[in-house]
């Protein structure tokens, strides 16, 4: 009787993440010590219960990428052979391109398109044949409709290739230099097929080789010039596609569908029975009994409880009006009720930022590898947790400021040498919680941020006069790297100089309603401040009116609230201000800015919301406070959400809508 393995791939997903990423952590601490026995052994028993696992679903080439894997381990755990530095860079790429295939297969792909047997072939030490680029190619199928395309081409007496493209290993945008080769040839005619497709090119679901299809006037050399001058690519064939090869006949082409192949058996394997039940992480971590619940889900019971906490609100806000006494205790423990529950949903989304920290030492390594720097990665408060939803949003960002310190900011060991550093720098990633937030924050020990080059490069790309510049400080000199298209990159590389980075952060940091601080000093290094909310659904908030309507600032933009007399509003270059414990305080009329209208009665004090926008606070003049509430986010939609100063909406306890004001992004007006 025949098992239907497709109910359990969910848990197989699951599982082979888990053990890519503790093979990640476990490889990377067997570089720093080879004589590890410890580590050694557990690398060994995951590899085994990843080959185990992969067997048994049938996924044969992630089963004998992992088996190569454990094979080197074995020569390694007898003592008979030592790990070289090809090793580990043997080992980190099979780690990718299984990582490449899991994501393949999670979708709805399969493990089969990945080329494994030039890295099988480099493990288990074989001869490799001299042109990688055809190991795993010489199977490419084109489909009918494909073969008569290059004939019809042949026909309109185009020269028809197939190119063959092989990158260099140790390429890390991989991605982006298969749509640079793409983009140059199709330039240079029409391209039939890409094998991978681009999709896969896209999502860099290749080893380091793909072919593709080409139907061009120009000759064969002209064509693989075109591909070699891109950067990494370190071998092409081009090679003319015989129309022998491609002709069908008539019975053949009318087909509309090649009848699919059947589908092959899970082979049956002893390591997945014998495939250990316990792991061992490289570090102490908590274990308990847990269930994987599906993401929509706990999205869907947040929505509910969002719901529940709308209507509690509205009920509260009936009984309020309707002065109906015998409500109250009833209500009162509703309302611990849903507050419960609410906490309880909340917990339940909450993962800990080590979710996406524990892919840093690996991106570390390989970028400082790359760039011949000696970096060492300090990670701090891992176990700090955050909404899911945040941590989902922040791992782009975060990858950008490390990329930005490896790169940008830690110098080389010589330069480090000559101004009486370590020869090693250090980048130091910290998450703490605060308040109702979560401090990240990215620390180098590098260079630093030169105010006087930043502001010269600003003069020169007209963002501002030499007059204007002179009168600003150091620190708001530096906000102009964050600016779309600013760079201070010599020469564009992988990693940097299209000027798509710290904007790109800073904006999506504000979109998830966080803050953002630099700070640096020449010569010593850069702090990057990231403050997030906790939850993205339900947060507390301080409701204002202004006119009409009613707003809602997040609490946790609010620092405090005051009365300003009228006689002590001044004007300093032509902004209303007051003192606020001796400090200089910027007023900006929240019915100007949001353009409402506010109210005509003469009053001789005013409330200001003091709100931080960074490190600069702004004191926002309302009509009236109404008070604190918890209120549910709701979002405006994809029409609406580019609106600057608006975070979204949410729905009162009268039933009117309230829109959420973003103080990081309104233009103050006085």
């Amino acid at each position: 009787m025949s098992t239907d393995m497709s109910q359990y791939l969910g848990a197989y997903l699951d599982e082979a993440t888990d053990n890519l990423q503790q093979l990640n952590e476990l490889i990377l601490a067997v570089e720093q010590d080879r004589r590890s026995r410890d580590t050694i052994d557990e690398i060994f028993r995951t590899a085994h219960t990843l080959k185990g696992m992969s067997a048994t679903m049938g996924f044969k080439h992630m089963a004998e990428l992992t088996h190569a894997l454990e094979d080197r381990f074995s020569k390694v755990r007898s003592g008979d052979e030592d790990l070289t530095d090809d090793d580990i860079d043997h080992l980190f790429q099979s780690l990718d391109l299984m990582q490449s295939m899991v994501d393949a297969i999670r979708d709805g792909g399969t493990d089969q398109d990945t080329d494994i047997s030039s890295l099988v072939a480099q493990l288990r030490e074989e001869n490799v044949e001299p042109s990688s680029v055809e190991k795993g190619t010489e199977e490419t199928e084109l489909s009918d409709q494909e073969k008569e395309w290059l004939v019809d081409a042949t026909k309109m007496g185009l020269a028809v290739y197939e190119v063959k493209v092989v990158l260099d290993k140790e390429c890390l945008l991989k991605a982006a230099r298969a749509y640079m080769v793409v983009s140059r040839l199709e330039e240079m005619g029409e391209i039939v097929k890409c094998d991978p497709s681009v999709d896969d090119l896209e999502k860099e679901q290749f080893d380091h080789s793909f072919i593709v299809y080409i139907g061009t006037k120009d000759e064969a050399d002209v064509v693989k010039n075109a591909v070699m001058s891109v950067s990494e690519v370190v071998e092409t064939e081009v090679l003319p596609w015989e129309v022998e090869k491609g002709e069908v006949s008539e019975e053949v082409a009318v087909s509309e569908e090649k009848p699919a192949k059947a589908a092959a058996a899970p082979p049956q394997t002893k390591q997945a029975d014998e495939a250990p039940k316990t792991k061992k992480a490289p570090k102490a971590k908590k274990t308990s009994q847990t269930v994987r619940v599906d993401i929509g889900r706990l999205d869907s019971l947040m929505n509910l409880v969002g719901e529940l906490v709308i209507g509690k609100a509205r009920i509260e806000r009936l009984v309020l009006e309707s002065k109906l006494r015998e409500f109250d205790e009833p209500l009162s423990q509703l309302g611990r009720i849903s507050g419960d529950i609410q906490e309880l949903v909340t917990k339940l989304r909450m993962v800990p930022v080590s979710f996406i920290f524990d892919r840093f030492p690996r991106l570390i390594r390989d970028i400082s590898k790359n760039l011949g720097k000696d970096v060492e990665l300090v990670i701090e408060g891992q176990e700090t947790e955050l909404d899911r939803t945040v941590i989902d949003e922040i791992g782009d960002p975060m990858v950008h400021l490390i990329r930005n310190s490896v790169d940008h900011g830690v110098e080389t060991p010589e330069i480090r040498k000559a101004a009486g550093k370590p020869a090693q720098g250090t980048i130091r990633i910290a998450a703490y919680q605060e308040g109702n937030s979560v401090i990240i924050e990215v620390a180098d020990d590098g260079k630093g941020i030169d105010p006087v080059a930043v502001g010269k490069k600003a003069v020169e790309r007209g963002m501002v006069t030499e007059e204007a510049l002179a009168e600003m400080s150091d620190d708001e000199i530096i906000q102009f790297v964050f600016l779309p298209g600013f760079s201070m990159a010599k020469e564009v590389t992988d990693l940097s100089g299209r000027g798509v980075g710290m904007d790109a952060v800073k904006r999506k940091v504000e979109a998830l309603g966080g803050q953002f601080e630099v700070r640096s000093k020449v010569g010593e290094g850069t702090n990057v401040y990231i403050r997030l909310p906790l939850t993205l659904a339900i947060v507390l908030a301080l409701l204002v009116r202004v006119g009409n309507e009613t707003y809602a600032i997040p609490l946790e933009n609010v620092d405090e609230t005051i009365l300003v007399r009228e006689e002590d509003m001044k004007r300093m270059h032509g902004r209303p201000v007051t003192l606020l414990r001796g400090e200089v305080l910027t007023l900006g009329d929240l019915a100007s800015t949001l353009d409402a209208v506010r109210d005509d009665e003469e009053r001789n004090e005013y409330p200001v919301v003091v709100v931080r926008a960074g490190r600069n606070k702004i004191g926002f003049v309302v009509d009236a406070l109404v008070g604190q509430q918890e209120i549910v986010i709701k979002s405006l939609g994809r029409l609406l959400s580019k609106i600057k100063g608006i975070a979204g909406a949410t729905i009162l306890g009268d039933g009117n809508v309230a829109l959420i004001l973003d103080v990081a992004s309104l233009k103050v007006r006085a």
